[in-house]
């Protein structure tokens, strides 16, 4: 069963971010994948994340695909202009690859081409009509296409906005624009999850929820102070900052977090940074 059958009949998925190279060699990103087929649902390409320049996620799901491997191709409004959207999404059909996840993206400002040009020509909620207008056979002026796509359409969720009515209205219009299934940001703090859900169970949304892996106690603690939308509970600062293996307590508390948010939602989005050889640790 595809990740995208299973989302709809309500199975319980798995999904892994993938962060494409800094470069052309993608041999040791697919060799340490190897040993997640079978275990993982689809893996997740993500578009230049943080605004760092990389691979084309295109190409690397492309790449994805001929080795087995479903991909979910991210796409963001970031770096293409309405033409650009529509031909990389068209294009990406032809290799069978329909599952995307559109969303805004980050601006250059914050990346290592902090000169280049954004062109945001759509919103994330526009890109997401955009698709599902391609689906029905059109494009964006109304032109009939010769044959049409068939995306599954995901969006993203933060789920501890700062303005959480904002994000709950923006969830109902991404919903009404086409979005079928929605990722999140990365969940430490499982009782204020919980409070979200409740408060959007009318929706009835299909949520993937982000867990992510951390690199030492220090980036936990700046992830904490400084990035909006994540959260790290207090016991689980401490417990890192006094664990003599931080490797070895992050799986833990990991493998603790989606015992938790199994009953939560439809699936657990893993984001390794880098880490795959780590991520049957949290799964088994």
């Amino acid at each position: 069963m595809n990740f995208r059958k299973k989302i709809e009949n309500g199975k319980f998925t798995f999904t892994v971010e993938i962060e494409p190279p800094k470069g052309t060699d993608v041999s040791y990103i697919l060799e340490k994948l190897n040993f997640l087929k079978d275990k993982i649902d689809a893996y997740n390409v993500t578009d230049m994340q943080s605004s760092v320049m990389r691979m084309s996620s295109w190409a690397m799901a492309v790449k994805l695909k001929e080795k087995g491997f479903e991909p979910i191709l991210q796409l963001t409004c970031r770096d293409r202009n309405i033409l650009a959207l529509q031909g990389d999404l068209l294009g990406i059909s032809l290799f069978g690859i329909n599952n995307v996840l559109l969303l805004t993206g980050d601006t250059p400002s914050v990346g290592d081409h902090p000169s280049a040009k954004a062109v945001f020509d759509l919103s994330s909620v526009e890109l997401i009509k955009l698709a599902k207008k391609l689906n029905s056979g059109f494009d964006y002026s109304g032109n009939t296409l010769k044959s049409k796509p068939d995306f599954f359409i995901g969006a993203v969720l933060n789920p501890f906005s700062k303005d959480i009515n904002k994000e709950i209205a923006k969830l109902e219009e991404k919903i009404k624009a086409g979005a079928l299934f929605f990722q999140t940001q990365p969940i430490f703090n499982v009782d204020r999850f919980y409070s979200f859900i409740k408060k959007v169970s009318y929706l009835r949304p299909k949520i993937i929820t982000g867990v992510m892996f951390l690199r030492s106690y220090q980036s936990a603690c700046y992830l904490n102070d400084k990035i909006e939308g994540i959260e790290i509970p207090d016991e689980y600062i401490k417990e890192l900052k006094n664990s003599s293996n931080f490797k070895e307590e992050m799986v833990k508390i990991i493998r603790k977090i989606i015992s938790d948010l199994r009953t939560m939602s439809c699936g657990i989005h893993i984001m390794p940074l880098g880490m795959y050889e780590r991520v049957l640790e949290i799964i088994d």
